[in-house]
């Protein structure tokens, strides 16, 4: 049987969000991409989790086919997701994020503790900035806004020094005029900037239940990071993954979701 998500938009804070949406009776999670992602990116996951789990994935301000905003701030971004799920009805429940996401998810609960039952963190550092993290923002402002082919596009951006477009061109889409991507690029590199910071007194403002997932080979969050984390935060279990990188999502997509329902199972 072929498992789809349905995609579906919100006004929520006057914005226009998209959303999927796995449906069913199953218990709801809210996931949340990182910088340049869609919600697409975990329908693997829901389908894994179904139908004990309904994932609920949102796409945020600026990404997909939601409307863009000149606020990318991460404030802006934990607002949206606590007004998504009051605006469904769907807390409190487990929120998973991954990357930039993950950071929203844990802001989330430290903001809107009525809101989360129990956190999943993929590849969500406490602490973005250098040197910790040798990279904290990509620099896309010089990216093709159109290309005649996917091809093509997946080339000049491959050019630019980024090994494997994949991630990326989950948000390209065909227009008129070409193949081009769905995000502002300026937007992205603002966003990432804003994300810039030191993010532990949210991390450690909570003692719900916690997963937080790692790629032993990630170039974002560092592993003695990642170990410090779980250390200090209570209520918090690490699992390392092996040659896996910072999308390990997709790197071992079937370990990702055993750990995950693993998780939710024991809930």
């Amino acid at each position: 049987m072929t498992f789809t998500l349905t995609t579906q938009t919100l006004t929520v804070r006057g914005r226009r969000l998209a959303y999927s949406d796995a449906g069913g009776p199953g218990t709801p999670v809210l996931a949340l991409h990182g910088h340049f992602g869609r919600a697409r990116a975990f329908a693997a996951l829901a389908a894994a989790l179904a139908p004990e789990f309904r994932v609920v994935a949102l796409e945020q301000r600026g990404h997909g086919l939601s409307a863009r905003d000149d606020d990318v701030s991460p404030d802006a971004y934990v607002a949206d997701a606590a007004a998504f799920v009051r605006a469904l009805g769907l807390g409190p429940l487990p929120v998973l994020g991954h990357s930039m996401g993950g950071v929203v998810a844990f802001r989330l609960a430290a903001h809107h503790p009525e809101l989360v039952r129990a956190l999943i963190v993929e590849e969500g550092g406490a602490l973005n900035r250098r040197p910790e993290v040798a990279h904290p923002v990509l620099d896309v402002r010089d990216w093709p806004r159109r290309a005649p082919t996917l091809g093509e596009l997946r080339r000049q951006v491959e050019a630019r020094g980024v090994p494997d477009a994949g991630y990326f061109l989950e948000s390209a889409v065909e227009r008129p005029d070409g193949w081009g991507f769905l995000f502002d690029h300026a937007d992205m590199v603002r966003s990432q900037e804003a994300l810039v910071g030191d993010w532990w007194p949210d991390w450690l403002a909570t003692s719900c239940p916690a997963l937080l997932l790692h790629g032993l080979d990630s170039f974002v969050l560092p592993t003695a990071m990642a170990r410090e984390m779980a250390r200090r935060r209570p209520g918090t279990t690490l699992r390392e993954f092996p040659g896996c990188g910072h999308w390990l999502h997709d790197d071992d997509p079937a370990g990702f979701a055993a750990a995950v329902r693993e998780f939710l199972t024991a809930l």
